[in-house]
């Protein structure tokens, strides 16, 4: 058995808040866990396994613009900024 900490972070790395799922469940556990209390920010960086449309949604309904890489299997990828 595993575990998989979710964490929401400042600019500079500083963890704010965080939330432990276990390995196997989805990181989509994680994300709505965490979304009722992100911090104003303009930029929302994330793993692949948080690429969602209802999560993409809810960060620019909060105004955040969200960075996200696209599934593999979307079939119109969402482009993100890599640098």
């Amino acid at each position: 058995m595993n575990s998989k900490l979710h964490v929401v972070t400042d600019a500079a790395g500083h963890p704010l808040r965080m939330f432990l799922t276990a390995g196997q469940r989805s990181d989509y556990i994680g994300a709505r866990a965490l979304l009722d209390g992100l911090p104003a920010a303009e930029h929302m960086l994330a793993a692949r396994g948080y690429e969602a449309d209802w999560y993409h949604n809810a960060l620019e309904d909060k105004g955040i613009t969200p960075c996200i890489p696209s599934r593999k299997n979307r079939k119109v990828p969402i482009t993100h900024d890599e640098g």
